[in-house]
């Protein structure tokens, strides 16, 4: 097996994410779901506090693209997302603190008044391009990379989410350092949106020879045939750059979509109890579109009693909390 820190040495990466993030546990929140004997030990990894633009979990990601764009020697970051797309606001807030030219591609029309991260993206400097209702933001961003190379510029494009093979590593390094800081979960739940998070994860937990399970809550559709499929190709890519031959096979990946709602973004009676439950016991705020869907489906397989009272359980706070106040 290859030393997952010794790979991580050897990949070009810039370092700006304020890390290690803390881990907290959630005793509370577990006596409200019946205590200790009955409920598994509740920890959360604070992702949402790790500095720049706010913070969120696309700023592990970030430190590999990054030092990816400047090896290519690019000028302008280019990625697209949702208008309160939390990536788009995270890429805005590096590109400032490089002097790069950052572009988003925003999926749907201008809103008459700018909320939560809109206003963070112009406040960054970022130069926003709405798009028409049920527009492919991605082909967008290929096609305004295209014009600005006319315009002399060297774009480096981020696909959404920063979900690739580069992205991923960051959260392949992310379970490294859970692991220096002696937190050895039997799961980890995570919220799944683009996919880069719970691949690097899963390409982690493997590399390390841990015994983690990771859960994924999915929280918009798969861009392929399914999540389970789509972050096992992910995370397998993710493996051979850090230099292993590991294989991730769909039937090793969990991820479901029974807690998403009637579609991404839009928020359900159990992602707004989660979000109340965590601010009012524990001083947490969640966000409405990734980490309290997450929560809502932990805390539903807490009650199904899914977890023996003796598991872990890690569960990732990604950010988000402009959308807050969108």
């Amino acid at each position: 097996m290859i030393s997952l820190a010794d790979s991580l040495l050897r990949l070009p990466r810039e370092r700006f994410a304020l890390a290690p993030t803390p881990v907290q546990e959630l005793a509370r929140l577990r006596d409200l779901l019946g205590g200790a004997g009955r409920v598994p030990r509740l920890l959360i990894k604070r992702d949402d506090l790790n500095g720049v633009a706010l913070g969120g979990n696309k700023l592990r990601k970030l430190e590999w693209l990054v030092a990816d764009a400047l090896d290519r020697g690019c000028d302008t970051l280019l990625t697209a997302g949702a208008a309160q797309s939390n990536h788009c606001r995270q890429t805005a807030g590096v590109g400032a603190m490089y002097g790069m030219e950052v572009h988003l591609c925003l999926r749907g029309p201008e809103p008459a008044t700018a909320t939560g991260n809109l206003v963070a993206d112009r406040w960054l400097g970022a130069k926003l391009h709405f798009s028409e209702p049920g527009a492919d933001v991605s082909a967008a961003m290929r096609d305004l990379a295209e014009r600005l190379r006319q315009e002399g510029k060297n774009p480096y494009p981020i696909p959404i989410g920063g979900s690739n093979a580069i992205g991923a590593v960051g959260y392949a390094a992310a379970v490294l350092e859970w692991t220096e800081q002696g937190i050895v979960p039997d799961y980890v739940a995570v919220a799944t949106g683009s996919g880069g998070t719970q691949a690097g994860i899963e390409t982690g937990v493997r590399l390390l020879g841990s015994k983690s399970v990771v859960l994924g809550y999915g929280v918009a559709l798969p861009d392929g045939r399914s999540w389970a499929e789509d972050i096992a190709d992910l995370a397998t890519a993710t493996a051979a750059r850090l230099g292993s031959d590991e294989i991730v096979t769909p039937e090793q990946v969990r991820c479901g979509t029974e807690y998403m709602g009637p579609r991404y973004g839009a928020p359900t009676p159990e992602s707004q109890e989660a979000l109340r439950l965590l601010a009012r016991v524990e001083g947490v705020f969640l966000d409405p579109v990734y980490s309290a869907k997450a929560m809502a489906g932990l805390i539903d397989d807490i009650r199904k009693e899914r977890f023996a009272p003796e598991d872990t359980v890690l569960f990732i706070h990604t950010g988000g909390t402009p959308a807050l106040f969108a």
